[in-house]
């Protein structure tokens, strides 16, 4: 009963979060098929995954192959740093132990790995048909414009790269278009980066690899829910009622083998950029920590950059539905992802669990679909920036609408996380 009374607050939560995404929006008239289709398809996705006794067994077979995936990539990384790439416990063959976790040794080389795996994915021409399926579910089920059904599925599985899907079209993008490609952008995870938060929470929450994969794929509606609620769609979109394919990602002079070196080489990019983002944010979040460190304490504590923001999302972390126990933690860890990343986040959640068993695996599961996202300051600099070099012509509007995929995408992540926590069973 008492697990009831915390579903039905998730449930409540969710139309709540509707209502805010609506209510802070321009507040004009809806496109009322595209709101039911984003509803529909958000809440049978939930359905299908925490209902359906085969739906489980089919997350299990994708989280265990995406563990053995990651398990793949270390053996060339072990290869080249040795006992620097093992995780903690693990042990060389000849006997010599691993010095403890080290991010840039034990996680990035997944990274490469996966970036170059996708990479030669679609050299074969294999994401592509994957990515047109899931278009033409969108544009049918959401009556979305062409342009708008392509990126979404490309962000399933790529990061910024799915802008280069639509590339010839986003000059003439509405603003409510480009509102729901960005809010899809930062309301998902790539599958180039997917392996660092299943290292991270692998071993206080097993199942998280299929859990992630169901997070990014009941994030699509959900983002488009929430991007045409605060922003309706007010003219007729050119790619509206038209389908497009994807063939920017197919190399006819360098073949599979350098498409899967230029992957890797992306995947270098991609850690390194991950590299300076945490340095650079977690510096200056020491710094701004410094400056709060003037100012006295609040109840017996320093203030701090992630205090202060675990207390504005504290409202927000009521609405999942977690325990009372649980709201203080889970909102510093949902606050500190704007600054700190949800590669921290992830983290943060994994060394509050492993240490003080701070949350029920009911509660894991939300809090993985909430911090399921690119929803932080960096990513929306990423992404604007990225897409203004696409489109330079509107590079003041792009910058506009990162704010507001911000704040979109945040409310996205929450709802995807509501409805997990409705569902639960």
């Amino acid at each position: 009963m008492e697990t009831f009374n915390y579903r039905l607050v998730s449930f409540f939560g969710f139309l709540i979060l509707v209502s805010i995404a609506w209510i802070t929006g321009t507040r004009k008239r809806i496109k009322i098929e595209t709101i039911l289709g984003s509803i529909f398809l958000s809440w049978t996705l939930g359905i299908l995954t925490f209902w359906f006794a085969e739906s489980r067994v089919a997350l299990t077979w994708i989280n265990n192959n995406l563990i053995a995936l990651i398990d793949a990539s270390h053996k060339g990384s072990i290869f080249i740093f040795g006992p620097l790439a093992l995780g903690p416990g693990q042990t060389l063959p000849d006997g010599t132990p691993s010095i403890g976790f080290v991010l840039a040794f034990q996680v990035f080389p997944s990274v490469i790995f996966f970036s170059a795996l996708l990479a030669g994915l679609y050299q074969l021409g294999i994401m592509q048909k994957i990515v047109q399926l899931f278009s033409k579910v969108f544009s049918r089920i959401l009556f979305l414009s062409g342009a708008e059904s392509l990126a979404a599925s490309a962000n399933l599985f790529v990061g910024i790269e799915s802008g280069l899907t639509v590339r010839p079209y986003l000059s003439k993008m509405t603003h409510s278009e480009l509102l729901t490609l960005m809010t899809c952008m930062m309301a998902t995870v790539s599958s180039t980066v997917m392996g660092i938060y299943v290292i991270s929470l692998q071993n206080v929450f097993p199942n998280i690899a299929g859990h992630l994969v169901s997070a990014s794929l009941i994030s699509i509606p959900c983002s488009i829910l929430i991007s045409k609620l605060f922003y309706p769609e007010l003219k007729q979109p050119e790619t509206f009622g038209k389908l497009y394919e994807d063939k920017n990602n197919i190399s006819h002079s360098t073949g599979l083998i350098g498409s899967l070196v230029d992957g890797g080489y992306q995947g270098v990019k991609i850690s390194i950029g991950i590299a300076t983002v945490l340095i650079i944010v977690l510096g200056l979040e020491a710094l701004f920590d410094l400056v709060l460190g003037i100012l006295p304490d609040f109840n017996g504590q320093p203030l701090s950059a992630v205090k202060l923001l675990g207390w504005l999302t504290y409202p927000f972390t009521i609405l999942l539905g977690l325990r009372p126990e649980e709201w203080e933690a889970a909102s510093q860890i949902l606050g500190s992802r704007f600054i700190e990343t949800e590669v921290s986040a992830y983290f943060s959640l994994a060394a509050q669990q492993a240490t003080n068993n701070a949350f029920t695996l009911r509660s894991m599961t939300i809090m993985t679909y909430a911090l399921c996202g690119f929803v932080h300051i960096a990513s929306m600099g990423i992404f604007v920036g990225g897409l203004s070099v696409l489109v330079p012509s509107r590079a003041n509007e792009i910058s506009i609408v990162g704010l507001q995929a911000l704040w979109t995408s945040f409310l996205a992540t929450l709802l995807t996380a509501c409805i997990a926590g409705s569902l639960i069973i």
